[in-house]
């Protein structure tokens, strides 16, 4: 008898013990986050991926009620973020703003540490946002054509946020689209080659609207033309390049949300709702809505369809145009 009784209890306390762990386990899965993620930028502060990533992650962080860093690792055509988060543990910790230029096109102009395809999982796209083409007081042109004929006598020099960058390719697509060739010189962000667009060392930029909307507004940058298939409401009087005569040429900023590959799933449902609340917020949509930019609803699976597709495209873009790592 005391050894059934033995029996017994200790069967009881072990099935007192599982209960305990499952409850645990589960209030450890929405515990998360537990402590602060750090959310990385590829390029330098001051361009438009990085006034995205902050508008995105003061919201995201009252969606998940934790706190969300914002760390800028430029450098490298933007590959240090992404080898920075696919090394990181994939515990939903670290995470990235992909955008075309890290995501899809520097795996068909390096050799990469980290494939981005292969080490990182995408979450969901946050935005897509038109760019813009500035001239600083180095070029005195008034208009994208007289830009074109300026490019046609003389070699012009433009500066972008890096090799790959979307101002990179914007610029590619101009020249190729207009049948110029132009100059490039990569920056560390868009907010050092618009330094130097200011101080008259490049002559021109295909860049993110947040990176020059304040320059632009106080006379101190000139925009020619946007890059969207609409005007951009808070330049209502600069034409779409297509307005302006560049018939076909549209160019475009995308960004989304990566983070390691091998996260839990349960992290990254959480992180994906979470990114669906804060691009539901009129707020940010207000915000982004300024930056140029427009909200996306893909969530994980569309982003990395669209990724693959992206990829392919732009693949056959480099191959074409030959792009040569300066």
């Amino acid at each position: 008898m005391p050894m059934t009784m033995t029996r017994r209890l200790v069967l009881s306390l072990c099935s007192t013990a599982l209960a305990f762990s499952v409850a645990g386990s589960g209030l450890a899965q929405d515990a998360y986050p537990s402590k602060p993620i750090t959310l990385v930028v590829s390029y330098a502060a001051g361009g438009g991926t990085d006034a995205i990533a902050r508008v995105f992650a003061a919201r995201l962080e009252k969606a998940l009620d934790g706190r969300v860093i914002v760390e800028n690792r430029p450098g490298a055509a933007a590959n240090i973020g992404t080898e920075v988060t696919a090394s990181a543990d994939p515990d939903g910790y670290t995470l990235l703003i992909g955008n075309q230029g890290p995501m899809v096109v520097n795996p068909h102009i390096f050799n990469l540490k980290a494939d981005p395809a292969e080490a990182l999982d995408p979450i969901a796209m946050i935005a897509d946002a038109s760019l813009v083409v500035v001239v600083g007081p180095r070029l005195q042109v008034n208009s994208l054509g007289a830009l074109i004929e300026a490019a046609k006598s003389k070699e012009l020099v433009y500066g972008s946020a890096g090799n790959a960058s979307a101002s990179h390719l914007g610029a590619l697509l101009l020249g190729q689209t207009a049948g110029i060739k132009v100059k490039h010189v990569p920056y560390k962000g868009a907010g050092p080659a618009v330094n130097d667009l200011v101080g008259g060392h490049i002559d021109f930029m295909v860049t993110t609207i947040p990176s020059a909307i304040g320059l632009i507004e106080s006379g101190t940058l000139k925009a020619l033309a946007v890059t969207g298939d609409k005007r951009f409401e808070t330049l209502p009087d600069v034409p779409t390049a297509i307005e302006a005569g560049l018939a076909g040429y549209t160019a475009s900023a995308w960004y989304g949300l990566v983070g390691p590959k091998g996260m839990p799933a349960e992290v990254k449902a959480k992180l994906e709702k979470a990114t669906a609340e804060t691009l539901g917020d009129t707020e940010v949509l207000d915000k982004l809505k300024n930056d140029g930019a427009v909200a996306s609803s893909m969530g994980a699976q569309a982003f990395a369809d669209f990724m693959a597709t992206e990829r392919a495209r732009w693949g056959e873009v480099v191959k074409a145009a030959d792009i040569k790592v300066e």
